[in-house]
């Protein structure tokens, strides 16, 4: 999570960027304010660089950010210490983060449900740190070398893909057999597999670099069979049919992750069965006033209730970018993501105070996604001055141009 000491930067905006934070020792990019990819609007972007000075301390920016991320060496799933119940750290593994030890038990078990409080034990278990942190900076690295044709951001966003997704002493298997285990309960569930949304942006990463000469044609096929085998795993598993049938947040985030790896491998028909299943969520999840009661239900309900539509928002990008506008389509019951959108507009821009619990301060810079894309999709006049409001809240410097 972003923190008051960091300088925000919107990088490309609306157009088709990210979000990113600094600070000073490291590079630190919040997991729910990314934005995924417009390739199109971001060659725009890219040709206007050199002409327009508007974009020159953005464009800055990130180089330093990409710069920092040289120094950050491969991870991949055998750092962890304990073995996952198959008996190989090829596997991945995390802990369930709403999951306790039972104080009225002498062992422990089986482990107790807190909403909303996550556990410290689970930073036991790098795997689920490690992964995303390499998916972000894959992206920041495929941005630089995009923008920039230095190679060197490419190769080294090369060798993370490598160490985590190939090379076979360190691969990770393409499953989530293990993902939010529950100590004494399960050695692993359906949740697990919202652990992997940050494949959706290492993903873009690649593509970004896919024209680099790090990125040969043997890591692309190699990655698209890893994928392949992934995709089908979500689809045949019991996990991932528990999952796919999830009737809150994690069946749309199973949607947003599945869509973005059927995208890459190029798989329309997979793509279109998705955005069906995405349209038939949103007409199921959401009510009549364009809110989702199973997220109101949270003890932090205003995270849920936009961490639902940031999953809503990818698939809708994905959509579009396959003829489809998942933006402003009508179900069979009159919802959309306009209509969340519109619902959620006054509590994230901080006009209206939220009523349902919220046990923990909300971070409005998750919302940052939301209204960029309010901002490009659906003609939101007060997003700017929403995003504006939140970077000042959290004492950080927003550079603004021409991008916002």
């Amino acid at each position: 999570m972003i923190n008051k000491s960091i300088k925000l930067l919107m990088l490309m905006s609306f157009l088709g960027c990210a979000v990113f934070a600094q600070k000073k020792e490291k590079t630190i990019l919040s997991n729910t304010d990314l934005v995924k990819l417009d390739f199109n609007e971001l060659a725009q972007k890219k040709a206007l660089l050199e002409k327009d000075k508007n974009l020159q301390p953005a464009y800055k920016e990130l180089i330093k950010n990409a710069e920092d991320l040289l120094g950050y060496k491969p991870v991949s799933v055998m750092e962890k210490k304990e073995y996952p119940p198959s008996g190989t750290k090829h596997d991945y593994m995390s802990i369930g983060p709403y999951w306790w030890s039972d104080p009225t038990k002498a062992d422990g078990l089986p482990y107790i449900r807190k909403d909303g409080e996550v556990n410290p034990e689970v930073k036991s278990y790098p795997d689920k740190n490690n992964m995303p942190k390499l998916c972000e900076n894959v992206y920041t690295l495929g941005l630089a070398y995009y923008f920039s044709g230095n190679e060197k951001y490419a190769a080294h966003a090369a060798k993370l893909m490598q160490v985590w997704f190939l090379d076979t002493a360190t691969r990770m298997n393409p499953n989530v057999n293990f993902g939010q285990a529950i100590k004494g309960i399960t050695t692993g569930r359906a949740e697990g597999i919202i652990d992997t949304r940050q494949f959706i942006f290492a993903l873009d990463g690649v593509q970004l670099i896919k024209n680099s000469k790090a990125w040969t044609t043997a890591n692309d096929k190699a990655l698209k069979s890893w994928f392949t085998q992934y995709l089908n795993w979500l689809n045949t598993s019991k996990i991932g049919l528990d999952e796919l049938n999830a009737k809150n947040n994690h069946g749309v985030w199973f949607d947003a992750q599945a869509i973005a790896i059927a995208d890459y491998l190029a798989d329309k028909k997979e793509v279109k069965n998705i955005i069906e299943r995405a349209t038939n969520r949103l007409d199921v999840q959401m009510n009549n006033a364009g809110l989702f009661p199973m997220e109101l239900e949270r003890t932090t309900s205003l995270h849920y209730s936009v961490f639902i539509l940031n999953a809503f928002n990818i698939v809708a990008q994905i959509a579009e970018k396959n003829g489809v506008d998942f933006y402003h389509l009508q179900t069979k019951s009159g919802k959309s993501f306009q209509k969340g959108f519109d619902a959620i507009l006054p509590f994230i821009s901080q006009k209206e105070k939220w009523t349902y619990q919220e046990i923990k301060p909300f971070h409005f810079s998750d919302a940052f996604a939301l209204l960029l894309r309010g901002k490009s999709k659906m003609n939101c006049s007060e997003c700017d001055e929403a995003i504006k409001k939140a970077a000042e809240q959290k004492n950080v410097e927003l550079l603004l141009s021409n991008l916002l």
